[in-house]
């Protein structure tokens, strides 16, 4: 079953498509009917499918989740115990955990089967710059 890591370079919080590698690896690999398996190895970043076309999407959902997770250095989240690695670490995996490291989607003769306007997303949820490994995995 063919499989591969991308690496994907993020510059701080926001979504970065890998729609493309994607398709590019299931091409590459003669995929024809089937299942691509896309997970993230990380617990501070996610995956999301969302809207590829208007950039105010992703602007919105980056807004969204600031909102309902701040930074552990804002008053109301001074619950928080874990702080080690920085005020943007414990609401980064907060946001992991409300949305997927882990996504399915079919194939239908090598192509992902996503809606006219959908594409994934590596979704950093940290601040400073870091470089994520997905791994893409058919079956």
């Amino acid at each position: 079953m063919p499989q591969t890591i991308v690496t994907v370079t993020t510059r701080g919080q926001g979504l970065y498509e890998i729609t493309r590698e994607a398709q590019r690896f299931a091409g590459a690999a003669g995929a024809g009917d089937g299942l691509l398996t896309v997970f993230v190895r990380h617990t501070s970043c996610s995956l999301i499918i969302q809207e590829n076309a208007d950039p105010d999407v992703k602007r919105d959902l980056h807004v969204f989740f600031r909102r309902l997770v701040p930074p552990s250095d804002d008053a109301s989240m001074d619950w928080v115990v874990h702080r080690a690695e920085g005020p943007d670490d414990m609401p980064a995996h907060i946001k992991a955990a409300l949305t997927q490291t882990s996504i399915g989607i079919p194939l239908a003769k090598g192509r992902l089967m996503l809606g006219t306007w959908q594409g994934i997303y590596l979704f950093e949820h940290r601040d400073a710059p870091h470089r994520r490994e997905v791994v893409l995995h058919l079956s």
